[in-house]
């Protein structure tokens, strides 16, 4: 039940921590979305809260909701504007050789019949930057945080496997495939004028224990 995965709420405000596998939007096959489901988040108020950003179906962790049209507003316009401070936890197949660095790569997306659409690296994509740090080495992977600074479609993955060369462990569209996508929205912090800022974490899931990362 998603009200169990509430990590922080107020009057207009609302972070969850979204389950792997459930997607936002109600994807063309109409299986169970958050849409769905945003009744067991009224929390006494008539209206649903709607999401004001999105994660991937397969990424887990912080998700920020917005209880009130102004809310919903002013939120999206903090993305925009890129005050939002974003972490996220990713498991790569294989190591950097450093243990932090930053990477500046626009991103562009390109379709085909074949495969459908992805995203990926280009000289006329739009700006794109994501800074790293190395928290875990283990087995030949490495666990990094990622604090992207701008909000592209799959900034992430694609970082990892063309800014890096080292996609994320079970990325079924830049990497390998596998039976779980290795990718956590950690933390989120959102600042609001005349108010404490939203501040969220996320713990590991237990995917990321599975395979030997995250147990300290």
């Amino acid at each position: 039940m998603l009200h169990d995965r509430v990590l922080f709420i107020d009057g207009e405000a609302m972070v969850i921590d979204k389950p792997a596998g459930l997607p936002v939007d109600r994807p063309r096959d109409r299986s169970q979305s958050l849409e769905d489901m945003l009744e067991q988040l009224t929390f006494g108020f008539q209206r649903l809260p709607l999401p004001v950003h999105r994660l991937d179906r397969d990424t887990s962790g912080c998700l920020l909701l917005a209880r009130n049209p102004k809310a919903h507003k002013r939120f999206g316009q903090a993305f925009e504007a890129g005050t939002v401070v974003k972490r996220y936890v990713a498991i790569l197949e294989g190591e950097p050789a450093d243990e932090e660095g930053a990477i500046d790569l626009p991103l562009i997306k390109i379709s085909t019949e074949e495969e459908g659409w992805r995203m990926t690296g280009a000289n006329n994509g739009k700006p794109a930057r994501t800074r790293w740090q190395v928290l875990e080495r283990r087995n030949g992977r490495a666990m990094l945080a990622f604090f992207p600074e701008t909000g592209r479609t799959h900034q992430i993955r694609v970082h990892a496997a063309e800014g890096l060369g080292l996609p994320i462990v079970g990325d079924p569209v830049y990497g390998k495939g596998g039976p779980a996508v290795m990718l956590h929205a950690a933390a989120l912090t959102i600042p609001r004028e005349g108010k404490p800022d939203i501040h969220a974490e996320a713990p590991l899931p237990l995917r990321f224990g599975n395979i030997g990362f995250g147990r300290g």
